[in-house]
């Protein structure tokens, strides 16, 4: 089926029967500005779907980020290159995503605490240390997480408690 038959089907049928097909009749009724035909609650939908998209990338990327820059301080032993190039890329991808949506930097703030708890808690089950060996606190700053230039060092007062 072309893009021109779909425009003569209900539109709200095309979105369950090809996904595809709706988004590219959508987008040509759009561009057309034939706005009378869109399917508007399903284009509602999907846009407030990519919104929430946006937000679980975000919180993901930071908490692998987090998640290895605590393996870093913890497990200075078995820091590797593919920690760093971790710590790096979802950094990166974190820098991204704010430079084409900065209206999520607040989010980011929002969610950090929370987002530690959760990458605190696969640090331990991933390095089998106990949950206690990793503050309740993040021991990096917001701005230290995503600086480039910042890997975390083990507190020497820590080590000698070892």
């Amino acid at each position: 089926m072309t893009v021109t038959q779909a425009k003569n089907m209900n539109l709200a049928h095309l979105y369950e029967q090809d996904f595809f097909l709706w988004l590219q009749t959508t987008a040509n009724l759009l561009k057309e500005k034939q706005f009378q035909e869109i399917d508007l609650e399903n284009l509602i939908e999907e846009i407030e779907s990519l919104c929430r998209a946006e937000k679980r990338a975000v919180k993901r990327n930071l908490k692998i980020l987090i998640m290895h820059l605590l393996k870093y301080q913890y497990q200075s032993e078995l820091r590797s290159n593919n920690w760093r190039y971790t710590i790096i890329e979802h950094r990166n991808r974190l820098k991204d995503d704010l430079k084409d949506s900065p209206s999520l930097k607040p989010y980011l703030l929002e969610v950090f605490e929370d987002t530690y708890q959760d990458a605190r808690k696969e640090a331990a089950a991933e390095t089998g240390l106990s949950l206690d060996t990793f503050p309740l606190e993040s021991p990096f700053s917001i701005e230290e997480t995503l600086n480039p230039d910042f890997l975390p060092h083990r507190d020497d007062r820590m080590e000698n408690l070892d």
